[in-house]
């Protein structure tokens, strides 16, 4: 989540498609999805990971697990405040949704990691000061649903549409809305809508991405490269990308109803024609390197497509590419695909990124991953090259304006979830992984705010080392009380504000 330093923003009441001062615009709100900030895993339908309202600031308090025995990398909050998590078993590697109660945290702990120094004594497995706080365990989820298995993780992306239902295709490759209702024995998770999209979808694919337009019109593409719609009347249209190429990361949409979808090969631009067929705008191929580098997910790309700009809130869309020995991040224009400007970046960390980049007004920042040891890759990923490699991390700042793409600056945070930025305070949030460079199950984890007006880390909260907390670069959830949920390998953590 983002940060800016103490003083340098007040907290602004920040509404839908505003932004704090100095930040430009955000994208006006998707009608088909839920509450802006929380019903995507990057904030919104434009992929930006900026939500308008302040967070929990430098001060974290409190600390707490919700013990839940799954990976939860998706957190979304619907408009009644509950929260819908997308978890996969640690057991059974299946999927599971989740309903929590963010407001009942009563057995939240009141002991809180200390700061955090980040040196590397502290391979014993917890920040600096962290063992001196308790963590408290919430109270698990209100209800649960299996769903099937699919991909990596059982599938991750998803989103909460304007019902408050999510929105995922499961592994037999049906389209699911998920509402949960409260009955006479509690609540219950259920399956409302679905729409078989076995025809379009070959035996042995699955989504990786989907996202409404501002049509309402579902969109989706898949691991083997097929891109494809939903409209509100089920009609189901699909469109084949060149052979080979992958999508291993979500899609993102924009208010002029324009799809960016990020291949292992190239990023596209897509909009529907009058019976809301997929139609090509343009292609862009960039360098995808030799092959797929150590801390990421596939050979090429690791980013979600980023929407932002100074006058819509999504005049660009941006990636960074795979290059050999030193990745760029490129920025393109909606609508023209003209490539606005590129810049090297992370120059001081590690050369790639599996993570969104994080977009608002004229500016873009970007977190190395190069190196994390994430415990699985998705099949077809093909080896790392090479095998291994320190996790040395590195966040940029780029702001493109008149004369191109600037860099502001650079920094060797080592974060280990996907950055956050508040509008509404101007602070930018992470979770860090605090030890040496090269990683063990040992190492500690803390909550980090970085001022993004200069790169400087402004508060360190160490976790405590018996949350296991591993974010797995994973998004974070700001909730809209100034609270933080962070997925891990075993759970959900909670700080509070």
């Amino acid at each position: 989540m983002g940060l800016l330093a103490v003083g340098m923003l007040g907290a602004i009441a920040a509404g839908p498609g505003a932004a704090a001062p100095g930040w430009g615009p955000l994208a006006e709100p998707n009608p088909y999805l839920g509450p802006v900030g929380t019903a995507t895993m990057h904030g919104d339908a434009g992929s930006s990971d900026v939500v308008p309202y302040p967070g929990p600031g430098t001060d974290a308090r409190g600390i707490g697990v919700y013990p839940l025995g799954a990976a939860c990398p998706t957190l979304l909050q619907g408009s009644d405040g509950l929260v819908v998590a997308l978890c996969t078993g640690v057991v059974d590697r299946a999927p599971v949704v989740h309903l929590i109660d963010p407001a009942d945290s009563g057995l939240l702990g009141t002991g809180s990691g200390g700061p955090a120094t980040g040196s590397a004594g502290l391979a014993s497995g917890s920040a600096s000061g962290s063992t001196s706080g308790s963590a408290g365990v919430l109270t698990g989820s209100l209800a649960q649903l299996k769903l099937t298995k699919g991909g990596l993780l059982g599938g991750v992306y998803a989103y909460l549409d304007n019902d408050d239902r999510l929105v995922v295709v499961d592994g037999t490759r049906k389209l699911l809305r998920i509402a949960h209702e409260r009955s006479g024995a509690g609540w219950e998770l259920r399956v409302v809508d679905s729409v078989d999209l076995t025809a379009a979808i070959p035996d042995g694919d699955s989504v990786t991405g989907l996202v409404p337009d501002w049509s309402g019109t579902v969109w989706f593409a898949t691991a083997r490269g097929i891109v494809g719609t939903v409209t509100l009347g089920g009609a189901v249209a699909t469109l084949g990308l060149p052979a080979g190429e992958q999508v291993a990361n979500s899609i993102s949409a924009a208010p002029s109803g324009r799809v960016a979808v990020a291949t292992t090969h190239a990023l596209y631009e897509f909009d529907a024609d009058a019976a809301g067929r997929p139609v090509q705008l343009w292609r862009a191929a960039y360098d995808r390197g030799p092959a797929r580098k150590p801390g990421q997910l596939s050979w090429g790309t690791g980013s979600t497509p980023t929407y932002f700009g100074p006058s819509t809130g999504a005049d660009y869309v941006t990636i960074v590419d795979n290059a050999a020995d030193q990745v760029s991040l490129l920025v393109f224009r909606s609508g023209s695909g003209e490539l606005v400007c590129t810049r090297p970046v992370l120059t001081r960390g590690g050369a790639g990124s599996e993570n969104s980049p994080v977009g608002i007004g004229e500016s873009v920042f970007v977190a190395s991953t190069y190196g994390y040891p994430y415990p699985a890759v998705p099949e077809g990923a093909g080896p790392a090259e090479p095998a291994s490699a320190p996790f040395v991390g590195g966040m940029t700042r780029v702001d493109v304006d008149g004369g191109g793409c600037h860099t502001v600056w650079e920094n060797t945070v080592r974060s280990s979830a996907v950055p956050h930025l508040s509008a509404g305070d101007g602070l930018l949030y992470t979770v860090s992984r605090v030890g040496l460079p090269v990683t063990t199950p040992l190492d500690g984890y803390a909550f980090t705010v970085v001022d993004p007006q200069t790169g400087e880390v402004v508060s360190e909260r160490g976790l405590p080392s018996t949350l296991l907390a591993d974010p797995l670069q994973t998004s974070p959830l700001l909730l809209h009380s100034g609270d933080v949920l962070q997925g891990t390998t075993t759970g959900i953590v909670r700080i509070a504000g």
